[in-house]
């Protein structure tokens, strides 16, 4: 006998949800509370809007499991019951049988039937719950807008603390909604909020300020508005001296210029930047800071006058020191800002200079990613070029030879297997055949 028993119960037929042996109609549903009520103002829309756009922005995670199909785990849009009694999504199960299988996918029970029903009264349930969400957000949505109009009226008044308490349930409301931040952009918001950075913008302003611009999607003209030295200026001196999720916001908000077309490189050839950058890369308590400073390092160290200052202050052997911490991302940043302070002379010096250079890069070959590897090379070719006699024999001595001999036989960029094989015959110059063969060995390097 088939599992499946349609039940008459107040002119609905119920059904069993998921294998799960429970039967629901709409009464029970709404008794158990999985609707709020179905009909008389419960907050449910006309079936216009499609159930799968409402699933779509919706984008819930706490999903009655009854309306989840056994097959994909997402909710069902099309929901149909099978002669055991379990329901699927219809093109789920019919992509099942179509593999050609005769079985139920939940019980794996053979199939005397493989007709399937389609299980409206499922679907109603499924399509109202969601109905009453969507209704739900929507009128949140709306209200959120309304709240976030109001605050900005009030900053365009506020001042000294009603204006920090203003911009600060607007970092709340912005953070926590995206239809808030959308209002605050075409309200006109950004100019604004932008408006309150200045030479003599207190720290506590200035803070909430910055928070709320990484939030929004600012267009060519807010950057280009936030380019002001004065402004820049204020944002390098909180990244400095505030907070560290003051710090975090200031060094996000500061790469979000620098990405922009007409970003002028003197406005981050700044000593406290550099500084304040270094110190987030090396803080060992607040490690969410290290992304986002090398993330800000790496587009600035293309320009010359970045490069010849991270020098000055000391940033090279920082660096250096650090490698061996990162993760694969972080790694891959800071090697390529090493990379770029080798196009320079000065820069070459001071990475040569520095202790763990030779060893740190040597150790990264082949171990993370081909990238790298790629940067890693280069910055060992600068060094050994700049100083065969002092910087190649060290290098072989930490297992250099042997790397560049896997390289050489990898699968990567045929380019680097070429300036691996370059390096590798600088590398030999300094030893005698059967010296140079016996460092070759891998026994060390794999370790």
């Amino acid at each position: 006998m088939p599992m499946f028993q349609p039940l008459k119960r107040d002119g609905l037929v119920g059904f069993e949800g998921g294998g799960d042996g429970q039967v629901l109609d709409l009464d029970t549903a709404v008794k158990d509370g999985l609707l709020g009520g179905v009909n008389g103002g419960g907050g449910v829309v006309d079936e216009k809007i499609d159930l799968k756009t409402m699933i779509k922005e919706l984008d819930l995670q706490d999903i009655p499991s009854v309306f989840i199909c056994p097959i994909s785990l997402e909710p069902m849009q099309d929901p149909v019951t099978l002669c055991t009694g379990q329901t699927y999504e219809r093109s789920n199960i019919h992509k099942w049988f179509s593999l050609g299988h005769l079985t139920c996918p939940t019980t794996m029970q053979e199939l005397w039937d493989d007709a399937v029903t389609p299980n409206r009264t499922l679907h109603h349930l499924i399509y109202t719950w969601f109905s009453q969400k969507y209704v739900l957000m929507k009128k949140r949505s709306e209200d959120v807008q309304g709240r976030a109009i109001e605050v900005l009226g009030t900053l365009k008044k506020a001042k000294g603390q009603a204006r920090v308490h203003a911009l600060s349930e607007l970092k709340q409301i912005v953070v926590a909604h995206l239809m808030a931040r959308k209002t605050v952009v075409e309200e006109g918001g950004v100019s604004v909020i932008s408006s309150l950075l200045g030479p003599f913008t207190s720290h506590a302003v200035g803070s909430e300020v910055v928070a709320i611009l990484v939030s929004l999607d600012l267009d060519s003209d807010s950057k280009s508005g936030l380019m002001q030295p004065a402004k820049v200026s204020l944002i390098v001196d909180m990244l400095n001296d505030g907070s560290n999720e003051t710090k975090v916001n200031c060094v996000r908000l500061i790469r979000g210029l620098v990405e922009e077309k007409g970003f002028r490189p003197e406005l981050v050839s700044s000593h406290s930047l550099l500084v304040g950058l270094i110190r987030l890369v090396k803080d060992k308590r607040h490690r969410n800071g290290v992304s986002p400073a090398l993330g800000l390092l790496k587009p600035i160290s293309v320009h010359k006058q970045v490069r010849s200052l991270m020098v000055r202050v000391g940033a090279v052997p920082q660096l250096v020191d650090i490698l061996p911490s990162l993760d694969p991302d972080c790694l891959e940043s800071a090697l390529f800002v090493l990379d770029a302070l080798c196009s320079d002379m000065e820069g070459r010096v001071a990475v040569k200079d520095s202790a763990n250079t030779i060893p740190y890069t040597v150790k990264v070959l082949m171990r993370v990613t081909e990238s790298c590897t790629n940067y890693a090379l280069s910055i060992l070719w600068s060094v050994c070029k700049l100083a065969p006699e002092e910087c190649s024999p060290l290098a072989v001595e930490v297992g250099l030879a042997a790397k560049l001999l896997l390289v050489i036989q990898s699968g990567c960029d045929p380019a680097l297997k070429q300036r691996s094989a370059e390096l590798l015959k600088l590398c030999s110059l300094h030893y005698s055949d059967t010296m140079f063969i016996s460092k070759c060995k891998l026994t060390r390097t794999i370790q």
